[in-house]
């Protein structure tokens, strides 16, 4: 269906599946935002434009004192969002902005709007993460002119009954303080599978689906079908039928969380659930879910506010926290995947048109040789400290040559070897990669945006980074493939490998580890213990038998349920 044919009952709407389950219920939205088009055009009398510099000033940290306080009562990824965007409420930089419009005579409202107009566009053009901080801003922007003319604050009403909550896209306030028992559901017209709305659908554990085509056109009381596995939104769907739905993937979530591990199919073939981290709190998190290690340390994390390169012996702390939480299992370190939407001020990045395409991930130490040294240096120590030996790999690698040079540099602090498959000549030569590493990870978030040349924050081509995508997946299992045949380990710690439909589809293509957000490791792990391994391979033989992520995934179903 598109997005310009006409909603009728039982239309069924399309879109990027991020959080499995199914709910039915009616939809509500967003409050209406404040209108800045009617404000006047007239300019400021001279004598006035100090007191409305001090209303705007008055507004700004109004509206970042709430949203601090909303992140103080707020829990994981939900605190952290809110609290980035107080940050982002309070920056000099669009807040300068507007006081500049508003000396030079333009009412507070208009200066607001010109101010984030003026960043909105600075934004996107910098890509990456940048982009994905628009929503952000302009959720800032609706807010402190909501205070500036004495409206209610934007955001998402309190329902009376569970709903179902679509919008066109969703900003960290609206969606980080959810009542999960009444918002059971989120579906959008824009975002993607790491936007801030994914990020907190799945910590509430409720079916999400993003980048839905005529999301918009189905008013508020509608009841709806979202099936946050399928990636559909049914709209007035027959009730009976409905309700069946739902009270299965309840079922199917009641045996995901009686799942305690290990990862295995049903007939007992070892698969290993590991869980992505950034720091030691996360890692201790992690620890209270059935996770057998940490596939995926996100070192570059710990550091994005740092302005000086932290020192080797502040390095091996921070590092030896995650060890000891996982002391006695498998922790795989990244090295730091700093530039393009994570960009690090002690690394120098230079100026790039396209930085995704740029100096980023184990390209930074060309000319920041040390950096590796150090962290290297550091995660030895840590390992000593702890007595937990990590695994270590690169990000980033696109040739043999980079994989040896890192291989060998690892290998002289002691450490295990490995290097992510992010790049797709990295995925076509693995076989010769593996002539120098230990390991192989695939990261399928990169592989995706540089198979598909798609950027991976733009909502507006969700439906491409789509890690279903049947030419992604062909060099998953070509990759896997070169990893068999040495007898060396393949695992995956994308956002695939938190799809608990498609870990199954990984496991037929044979890869030895799963890593994904802690919050999904019991969903992954029980739909694994469900299924058989040859089920797997069947599904994954159908998969490499498609042409669009719709039928990839229609497939995988027909053969897994």
């Amino acid at each position: 269906m598109t997005a310009t044919s006409p909603l009728t009952s039982h239309s069924v709407l399309h879109g990027v599946p991020v959080v499995a389950g199914v709910q039915y219920a009616p939809v509500i939205r967003p409050g209406t935002l404040p209108d800045v088009d009617a404000e006047p055009t007239d300019e400021l009398p001279e004598d006035e434009r100090s007191a409305e510099g001090e209303r705007f000033t008055a507004a700004a940290a109004a509206v970042a004192g709430r949203l601090r306080e909303r992140a103080a009562h707020a829990t994981g990824a939900a605190s952290e969002v809110l609290a980035a965007t107080a940050t982002l409420a309070t920056d000099r930089g669009w807040l300068g902005a507007a006081e500049k419009r508003i000396k030079d005579g333009a009412p507070a409202v208009r200066a607001v709007n010109g101010a984030i107009d003026q960043f909105v566009e600075m934004f996107t053009k910098l890509g990456g993460l940048m982009a994905e901080r628009v929503t952000d801003l302009r959720d800032i922007r609706d807010r402190v002119i909501a205070e500036l003319k004495g409206l209610p604050e934007p955001g998402v009403p309190l329902p009376d009954e569970p709903s179902i909550l679509c919008a066109e896209d969703l900003a960290p306030a609206d969606t980080a303080g959810l009542d999960p028992t009444l918002v059971v559901a989120l579906a959008t017209t824009l975002g993607g599978p790491t936007s801030h709305t994914a990020i907190i659908a799945r910590q509430l554990g409720i079916p999400c689906v993003v980048a839905v085509a005529g999301l918009d056109d189905v008013p508020a009381g509608t009841m709806v079908l979202v099936d946050g596995t399928r990636g559909t939104v049914t709209v007035a769907p027959d009730e009976a039928p409905a309700r069946e739905a739902v009270a299965e993937a309840k079922r199917i979530a009641e045996a995901a969380a009686n799942w305690s591990g290990p990862g295995t199919t049903a007939d007992g073939h070892a698969v290993a659930v590991l869980a992505n981290v950034q720091d030691g709190a996360a890692a201790r998190s992690a620890r209270q879910t059935p996770a057998e290690g940490v596939g995926l340390f996100r070192t570059e994390l710990c550091f994005l506010n740092t302005d000086t390169e932290p020192t080797v012996e502040e390095q091996a702390s921070i590092y030896a926290e995650v060890l000891e939480a996982f002391a006695g299992n498998k922790v795989v370190v990244r090295t730091l995947d700093a530039g393009s939407d994570k960009p690090l001020k002690f690394a120098g990045h230079p100026d790039e048109a396209n930085p995704a395409l740029g100096v980023r991930g184990i390209r930074i130490a060309t000319n920041n040789p040390g950096l590796l040294d150090h962290q290297l240096e550091a995660i030895a120590q840590a390992a000593e400290r702890t007595g937990n030996p990590p695994w270590v790999m690169a990000p980033m690698i696109a040739t043999a040559e980079e994989a040896k040079n890192f291989a060998d540099k690892a290998r002289a602090y002691g450490l295990t070897p490995g290097v992510m498959i992010e790049v797709p000549a990295a995925a076509l030569l693995a076989d010769r990669i593996l002539d120098h590493v230990d390991f192989l990870s695939i990261g399928t978030n990169d592989l995706a945006q540089y198979t598909m040349a798609a950027d991976r924050m733009s909502a507006e081509l969700a439906t491409l980074t789509d890690p279903w995508q049947p030419a992604v997946l062909a060099l998953v299992a070509m990759t896997v493939k070169a990893g068999a045949a040495v007898g060396k380990p393949v695992g995956v710690c994308g956002e695939a490998a938190a799809d608990p439909l498609l870990a199954c589809v990984l496991t037929g293509f044979g890869v030895t580890s799963l890593s994904a957000a802690a919050a999904a490791v019991q969903g992954v792990g029980a739909k694994l213990a469900m299924v058989t391994l040859q089920q797997c391979r069947d599904a994954a033989e159908a998969v490499l038998g498609t042409a669009s992520a719709a039928e990839a995934r229609a497939a995988a179903l027909a053969v897994l349920g």
